[in-house]
């Protein structure tokens, strides 16, 4: 394990930091980087986030997906924790604790933009993230390419209609084009390189030579290119987190219980179930993490900016990496003892 992978958490912190810091030194100087958009999605978050992708995509055995039908109990649980739960948890405990708990130090309308940013968190299940927690806690690269597929193609119908449902709103504009640019950005380029690539060199060098000289190329790229988004993503919102230091700490609260609890629930559960470990990790991680890039996306578009409900979307993507790196190492320490009856 080499020492980006072994100080992993201590590296994302201090991007974090850093990234904070640059945000709040340069101020606007930096904006003209959030405007290099292409249908609503941040061209250099995009290349960094590809960089992450490209090299999980290049595990992938390809020719092994057809078997997956076989056994579709992973896919089916997935899809449940993701679609029949994860979005009313979170709408509950945001409610539970913008509207009640905090209801003494936060006024009625900005709780409500609390709430409405939560329930897009929660109504945006993880797709490119994913892939990199799965690979951080050796789960299954063809399983959970099959995961996260579904999962696009169930937000594409039901996205609208559940977050439409919860925010009691029946005319909400959803930006279709950021969702369908970040869908092909973050999963279908990739996944087509990953293809290409795979088929290429198998053929030409063998498979010996793919596994043992090619893919550890790629293995330093993928967790300089998280390290780098990170700095991107916080500079962009480092004065915001700033200037308002206790209102993050209060988001934070409900959307960390959230997480641990999706998270246990959909583990537990797998192993319940029998899933193998390979296939309940990274359905674990999809239903514990989420697709930030549409939330914030979809919380400006309908919201504002300056919107609470942008702010609870950003703050989902600062405590994202650092709660989603513990799973990861949960599960990891966990492993030799998923075979034990739950």
């Amino acid at each position: 394990m080499g020492i980006f992978e072994r100080f992993l958490t201590l590296w994302v912190l201090l991007c974090i930091a850093v990234g904070i810091f640059i945000g709040a030194i340069a101020g606007d100087s930096i904006e003209w980087i959030s405007r290099l958009e292409l249908y609503g999605v941040n061209i250099p978050v995009a290349v960094l986030i590809w960089l992450m992708i490209y090299p999980m995509m290049l595990q992938i055995d390809f020719a092994s997906l057809k078997t997956i039908g076989k056994s579709p109990k992973g896919v089916v649980w997935t899809v449940i924790i993701n679609w029949a739960i994860k979005p009313f948890t979170m709408a509950l405990f945001a409610w539970i604790f913008f509207d009640h708990i905090y209801s003494a130090w936060i006024s009625p309308e900005l709780a409500d933009q609390y709430i409405a940013g939560a329930i897009l968190l929660g109504a945006a299940p993880c797709t490119a993230m994913v892939f990199v927690w799965s690979y951080l806690s050796d789960g299954d690269p063809n399983y959970t390419l099959v995961q996260v597929s579904v999962n696009d193609l169930l937000i594409l119908v039901l996205f609208i209609p559940i977050v439409g449902l919860l925010l009691g709103i029946t005319d909400i504009t959803i930006p279709w084009s950021t969702l369908a640019s970040s869908i092909v950005i973050f999963v279908v380029i990739p996944l087509a390189a990953g293809y290409f690539t795979h088929r290429i060199l198998h053929q030409k060098k063998g498979e010996t030579w793919y596994k043992s000289a090619f893919l550890p190329v790629f293995k330093p790229i993928s967790i300089t290119a998280l390290l780098l988004t990170l700095i991107l993503l916080f500079a962009y919102q480092g004065d915001v987190i700033i200037r308002q230091p206790l209102d993050i700490l209060w988001i934070a609260i409900p959307l960390l219980l959230q997480t641990y609890f999706i998270f246990a629930l959909a583990w537990y559960g797998g192993r319940r179930i029998g899933l193998p470990y390979r296939v309940c990790a990274p359905g674990s991680m999809i239903g514990a993490s989420n697709f930030f890039e549409l939330a914030v996306a979809v919380a400006i578009a309908l919201f504002g900016l300056q919107s609470g409900a942008a702010l609870v979307t950003v703050v989902g993507v600062l405590i994202e990496v650092p709660v989603m790196l513990s799973l990861v190492k949960f599960a990891n320490r966990s492993k030799p003892r998923f075979a034990t009856p739950a």
